[in-house]
């Protein structure tokens, strides 16, 4: 008995001096990771996560559902698609042509309301939000220094970012994307209860404007921005600029760093579902026009789907580019674990995926997994 009280009375101190050796070395979010992810049985973000975060509410307005298409779901999954839905842990998949619903088909009790973590599928979005505030009047260009708006970034290679540049992922900051690391600043921006303290303690270590280097920390520095700028929450703006202006279906949720400091993880987390996001890529096949109203700038969402530097054609402003893939290009959202929106405007198609798991980018090789142009194929083969 006195054996277990001592082995009880060791842990309880190592607890406690592990706690405290956490906050001493500022990296007490560990304590938020451990809590609501790995004692969930998961090594990263899931689909479902939002549940254990403070959320703020995007509204929506008068719903406009989706029309079916003449020929809804009288197609079947190709046997190539079954298995990779179920391999990758598929929750939706849709397939939309000519601006009506083709094919839908949901898994694993998810449905077509059901939220999900977006990821960084969101990042297009808070592009689009930087493109409103330019036509607002609260931003006066994408060459416009984010040392206007913070200080921090007013001085040496720093004073060099521009609004342009954080859209287009080329700041030259040391942000480092790694998911799988605890230690790593994408980690500590996940469950930092101050998101804004990590993001104003990057340092530029390249020069600003010259090249693409995938950044979530550029994201979120662009959303202050955009909050500075406007005077405006980023939910409420995506609320009033896209949300109800594209007819979502539902409200939906962004999750913020915490109540006390109420700022959006800006390079995440809309938990929406697969045909309200796919409202947004519409809007950019449609050149900014949504029922024929000039919703966002069509020379910016021409400049957004095409590559801003020669040496990455994979990425423009806001959204990732395939480039001749057969023949055709697709540019597309696309989020951790697989949340995909692709749109093929000549074709006027587009197809939704969110799910579980993706596969793995090859390093030094292509910049998109395997199972995005599996998604693409077989929504092809099936139409055709």
């Amino acid at each position: 008995m006195k054996f277990f009280k001592r082995f009880l009375l060791t842990i309880v101190i190592l607890l406690g001096l592990t706690v405290v050796i956490l906050y001493i070395t500022d990296t007490d979010y560990l304590l938020k990771a451990v809590r609501t992810i790995y004692l969930k049985g998961h090594t990263t973000a899931y689909l479902e996560d939002y549940k254990e975060f403070d959320n703020q509410s995007v509204a929506n307005a008068t719903p406009q559902p989706w029309p079916s298409h003449s020929d809804y779901n009288s197609i079947q999954e190709t046997e190539t698609l079954n298995k990779i839905n179920k391999d990758m842990g598929t929750i939706a998949y849709v397939i939309i042509k000519n601006d009506s619903i083709w094919f839908e088909k949901y898994y694993e009790g998810f449905g077509e309301d059901s939220k999900s973590n977006s990821f960084s599928m969101a990042k297009s979005y808070v592009s689009g939000l930087m493109q409103k505030a330019i036509e607002q009047g609260y931003i006066k260009s994408l060459d416009q220094p984010v040392g206007d708006f913070f200080p921090e970034f007013s001085e040496g290679k720093a004073s060099k970012i521009t609004v342009g540049d954080l859209s287009s992922m080329a700041s030259g900051t040391n942000w480092d994307e790694a998911y799988y690391s605890p230690l790593s600043i994408t980690t500590r921006a996940y469950f930092d209860d101050n998101l804004e303290k990590v993001i104003l303690g990057l340092k530029v270590v390249d020069e600003p404007g010259l090249s693409f280097k995938y950044a979530s920390g550029d994201t979120q520095l662009l959303a202050m921005v955009i909050e500075k700028a406007t005077g405006k929450k980023m939910y409420d703006y995506l609320s009033e600029s896209f949300w109800k202006p594209l007819g979502a279906e539902n409200p939906t949720l962004w999750q913020v760093d915490s109540e006390e400091h109420d700022l959006v993880k800006a390079y995440c987390c809309i938990a929406s579902n697969a045909k309200d996001f796919a409202r947004y890529g519409k809007l950019f096949k449609d050149h900014g026009k949504w029922n024929g109203k000039q919703v966002l700038d069509s020379a910016f969402v021409a400049k957004s789907v095409m590559p801003r530097f020669t040496a990455s054609p994979e990425y423009g402003y806001g959204w990732w580019l395939i480039q001749d893939y057969k023949g055709k290009d697709f540019f597309m959202m696309r989020g951790h674990l697989g949340q995909y929106v692709i749109v093929q405007p000549e074709d006027n198609v587009m197809i939704v995926r969110l799910g579980h798991a993706s596969e793995k980018v090859e390093f030094g090789g292509d910049p998109f997994t395997k199972d995005i142009y599996t998604y693409i194929d077989e929504a092809y083969e099936m139409m055709n």
